[in-house]
């Protein structure tokens, strides 16, 4: 699909996206709880969708209402195939391997896209540690694991993806017998793991986190029928691009952000302050707007992504329209995305006449120069999809994007919401 945004001012009201990362945690719980579990303001993305595909490979009933509701039934981990396949969903993979290692038969964990060339070490790597058989292809999918898995006393290198420790910390959970301690080093994306363990608590497990540096996982009551309702926050992920669009073209006001979130990607209220746009943060709404009239330019800032990398993308956007350089860190973050990410926003907002430079760990945006409307392509990476038509809105003319349906990963409604908040779209294809 092609979409063309034209230079637009937006203006108006727009609920967020449910945030797959919720949702996701919520499935992969629902799934281990011996019971019901009623999802209320479930997600509709891809990842989300592939979500509620797998745990229905692993043994669970899903009935989805009319009302945005839907309730799954599940007596634990008993897998009605011999493969599950996660989509393109990085949390996905990392997350629910561990839980269907849990299972005494073997399964064949796949995905598709990017995810096929993902690097799975840690698999071969852990697996072995807790009794669980594995044969994957050189530390890709597809894997075939063998478990049960038991759980020990064990350490992981956590710098490059907190989701691993999620996938291990639920199916400890589950499986615990003992109190088992999980150590980690160097755990990037701190923020994640608080949303896992929030996650974990509502469904009644028992975990003491150590300053992140370690976990103890205590065993709890196994009990059956139990009906457990569960709300998925707004999406701060998707929310970012919302944010950021009115603070380069117009005035809006987002709802469905909880402010007390433990969702990482909430620190794009740090950037958008500090950038000067003109904001009001309430505990359900932002009200966001460009600056007021007198200070009418946006200003470069300085920011940490290490714990946020999904933040890149909406953060380049802005900067893009922020006079002086933008230094955002954190840039190792991200040669393991849907894209290569670090290289691709370069790439592609070169085509708009922004200048991004990459040094060791940080990225330089040189903003304030003024945004080309250019022919772009989303390297079939959802976030890029977004950076760019965020960056179309006050763009010299028309940014055509191709492969535009990247956005179905994450947030199905994007462009829709944008014709919504007034933008001038067409979509073709």
């Amino acid at each position: 699909m092609i979409v063309t945004i034209q230079p637009s001012a937006i203006s108006g009201n727009i609920n967020a996206p449910t945030s797959k990362s919720s949702m996701q945690r919520a499935c992969a719980a629902a799934l281990l709880n011996n019971g019901q579990t009623t999802i209320e303001n479930p997600g509709k993305s891809n990842d989300d969708l592939a979500a509620l595909e797998v745990i229905k490979i692993l043994g669970a009933t899903i009935v989805a209402s009319a009302n945005n509701y839907v309730t799954i039934s599940s007596k634990g981990i008993q897998p009605a195939g011999t493969e599950m396949n996660c989509g393109e969903s990085g949390l996905g993979i990392r997350m629910f391997a561990p839980i269907a290692a849990l299972s005494k038969s073997p399964i064949v964990i796949n995905g598709t896209g990017s995810l096929s060339s993902r690097p799975m070490n840690f698999f071969d790597e852990i697996f072995p540690q807790l009794d669980i058989s594995i044969q994957s292809n050189n530390g890709k999918l597809p894997i075939q694991i063998h478990g049960p898995l038991q759980p020990k006393d064990i350490t992981i290198d956590g710098s490059l993806s907190s989701q691993f420790l999620t996938g291990l910390l639920m199916a400890y959970g589950k499986a615990a017998t003992r109190p088992v301690t999980i150590t980690v080093i160097n755990l990037k994306s701190k923020p994640y793991i608080d949303l896992t363990l929030q996650v974990m608590k509502h469904f009644g497990y028992d975990v003491t986190n150590n300053n992140y540096q370690s976990f103890l996982i205590n065993p709890v009551a196994k009990t059956v029928n139990n009906t457990i309702e569960y709300t998925v926050e707004g999406d701060w992920s998707g929310g970012a691009f919302l944010l950021v669009a009115a603070a380069i073209a117009g005035k809006i006001t987002v709802t469905g952000l909880n402010t007390l979130s433990t969702q990482a990607d909430k620190a794009i209220l740090q950037a958008l302050i500090d950038c000067g746009s003109t904001i009001s943060i309430q505990e359900k709404q932002v009200e966001i707007g460009s600056p007021a009239v007198g200070n009418s330019a946006l200003r470069a800032f300085h920011f940490d992504a290490t714990d946020c990398p999904d933040l890149f993308p909406p953060l380049v956007a802005l900067a893009a329209y922020c006079n002086g350089t933008t230094v955002i860190e954190g840039v190792n973050r991200l040669a393991h995305k849907e894209s290569n990410r670090g290289l691709t926003l370069q790439q592609e907002f070169g085509k708009m006449g922004i200048t991004i430079k990459l040094q060791d760990d940080l990225m330089l945006v040189e903003g304030g120069t003024g945004v080309i409307g250019a022919q772009v392509h989303s390297h079939h990476d959802h976030r890029i999809a977004m950076a760019c038509a965020v960056a179309g809105l006050k763009a010299s003319g028309p940014t055509i994007i191709e492969e535009a349906e990247a956005i179905n990963k994450s947030y199905p409604e994007f462009y829709k919401h944008l014709n919504k908040l007034q933008v001038t779209l067409t979509a073709k294809g």
